[in-house]
């Protein structure tokens, strides 16, 4: 029967990312079989041992990802006190437990991924990714050649400059409106909102069309759609450290003091 360490085993389900379930064994908040565990080494057998957070049992699942496209007036959280409609209100009842990779606000519509997949989730999130995010907005006034450099040359906000980059204008609407298209790589709360308002063209429709390498298509409001095999593993692809092209893997060379053949110990890599 196959082992897996303890805190693999609660990203695989889902729980939380490899780092997070560390803090959570570290904080005693996990038992197997009815013993705390905090050692980090610890491995478990899924089909045999009982896996407890919280006195929750935890089973694994498959990976699990699914394309929402958010509707406007729909808030991205699991419950609302105020009783507002959230998008998990627009999930089959297998996918409740899938956790929504980043948010968008109540008012913005579109691409919406959720997942069970902890460590990716985390990695898609993390800042040094950088992943673009697209988004399509209407917008009050028609940004001319200055606005739109002063998007992609960087503004400042009160939580630190923010820029855009393949910003364009796609279309006139009116006199009054224009439809603009733009990325980002950051996922700062209301972000784009603040950015084209600060450019003196303020948000009055605003739609995310795409998250790294998965674009929302022709998914209708409201509904969702799993992820494909290949659609999940451009995902991975694109929280892979990449490397400038044409470097090569060096190497390390072999200390005096080590015999040949011998094997070197590598430093252990940090998950995502």
């Amino acid at each position: 029967m196959s082992e897996v360490r303890l805190q693999k085993f609660l990203s695989q389900a889902g729980v939380a990312s490899r780092r997070e379930a560390e803090r959570l064994m570290a904080d005693g908040r996990v038992s197997v079989n009815g013993r705390v565990v905090r050692e980090l080494g610890t491995k478990v057998k899924p089909a045999a041992d009982r896996v407890e957070v919280d006195g929750k049992r935890i089973r694994t699942a498959g990976s699990r990802w699914i394309l929402l496209n958010k509707p406007r007036g729909v808030i991205t959280t699991r419950s609302d006190p105020r009783g507002r409609r959230t998008v998990y209100g627009l999930l089959a009842p297998e996918d409740q437990g899938l956790k929504h990779v980043g948010r968008l606000d109540r008012d913005t519509e579109g691409l919406l991924l959720l997942t069970n997949d902890g460590d990716l989730h985390h990695a898609l999130l993390h800042p040094s990714r950088e992943i673009p995010r697209r988004y399509r907005a209407v917008v009050l006034g028609i940004p001319d050649e200055e606005a739109v450099h002063a998007l992609q040359k960087g503004v400042a906000l009160e939580d630190g400059t923010a820029r855009a980059q393949d910003v364009r204008v796609e279309r006139v609407l009116d006199r009054d409106h224009a439809v603009i298209a733009l990325t980002m790589k950051e996922g700062r709360k209301r972000e784009v909102r603040r950015l084209l308002e600060a450019v003196g063209h303020p948000v009055e429709r605003l739609k995310r069309v795409a998250f790294g390498p998965i674009a929302l298509g022709k998914l209708a409001p409201g509904r969702s759609r799993p992820l494909t095999e290949e659609e999940v593993a451009r995902l991975r692809e694109a929280v892979e450290p990449r490397r400038p092209r044409g470097e090569k893997l060096s190497r390390a060379p072999r200390s005096r003091d080590t015999p040949a053949g011998a094997r070197r110990k590598t430093p252990r890599r940090e998950d995502p």
